[in-house]
């Protein structure tokens, strides 16, 4: 049996979060095309018939301007000398600079094996991976280099043969049915916020943050159909939207609360999908000047 922790780290907007929903076979962080959606850890545990895999995603790694995005660069740093192998994703489409320069350097003290993970090769032509590989093999000695597309799923099933054999062998770490360690109340925050990255625009996705206020199960209203394994349950969930700035909170709200309405709609079905059951879903918009370097706000995000 093989078992150990692995740790995806790169530049912002790489693909980790959806190579993390692929390997572990179920969405467990949300995807935008926004740079630094991911803000911190999130553990994804994957058992296979001969090993169990502790699949770890991190925020992207920058320059940070805010407490915020320093608290995010150290969670993905912190990973690397934690885990049995480091998985460095890089976007193809992108040509290395000097982000990616630095977290090789980082990778160079790692005590981890690390592999190289070329990511969205979807998105290019074939003739053009080869002197990306040559390029990359020459900056940094890695394990392997596994090119994939994280959301098609091609080659994903040789980089997970490739993680296997490189781990230790050792007895599982968790149960079989166990997922994740993140709770209940942070997916409700993510998949507001995943919304609100979608559909909104400028400098709102980087400056806004979602907080779960009251999470609870509540008796179904009779005649509404049931949806949850558990009789008369349903979920309430009460919101609040962080913005920076009070001209940012019109830009959420919409026209006669048109954008805020949108946002809800979405987020509900989500929610309903990821929780199985009916939610009630209360939003509210709440500036919060400076939020990104206020300590205790960062620590309530779990941040």
């Amino acid at each position: 049996m093989k078992t150990g922790f692995v740790s995806l780290v790169g530049r912002p907007n790489a693909g980790k979060s959806t190579l993390l929903n692929r390997l572990v076979g179920t969405k467990l962080a949300i995807v935008s095309d926004k740079p630094q959606t991911t803000r911190t850890r999130i553990v994804g545990v994957r058992n296979y018939p001969d090993a169990q895999v502790v699949y770890v995603d991190t925020p992207g790694i920058h320059r940070p301007l805010h407490r915020m995005n320093v608290r995010m660069v150290d969670a993905a740093v912190e990973t690397i000398a934690d885990v049995d192998l480091v998985g460095l994703v890089v976007d193809v489409t992108e040509p290395p600079g000097k982000g990616d320069r630095y977290v090789l350097d980082m990778l160079k003290d790692a005590k981890a094996p690390a592999f190289l993970i070329l990511n969205k090769i979807d998105l290019i032509r074939k003739n053009r991976l080869l002197p990306l590989i040559q390029q990359y093999a020459g900056l940094n000695a890695f394990a392997e280099i596994v090119p994939v597309s994280a959301t098609t799923g091609d080659n994903v099933d040789r980089l997970e043969r490739a993680i296997i054999d490189r781990l230790p062998e050792g007895e599982p770490m968790y149960p079989p049915d166990y997922l994740t360690d993140q709770p209940e109340r942070f997916f409700a925050a993510e998949i507001v916020r995943e919304k609100v990255l979608q559909f909104t625009r400028d400098e709102i996705p980087f400056s806004s943050a979602v907080v779960v206020d009251r999470f609870e199960e509540a008796a179904r209203e009779s005649g509404a159909p049931r949806q949850s394994d558990e009789a008369g349950q349903m979920l309430k969930l009460y919101c609040t939207i962080l913005v920076d700035r009070e001209s940012q909170k019109p830009i959420v709200v919409g026209r006669g609360g048109e954008m805020i309405k949108r946002i809800g709609v979405a987020a509900r079905e989500d929610l309903e999908r990821f929780f199985d059951t009916r939610v009630f879903l209360d939003l509210h918009v709440r500036v919060r000047s400076e939020w990104r370097e206020d300590e205790q706000v960062l620590n309530d995000l779990g941040l």
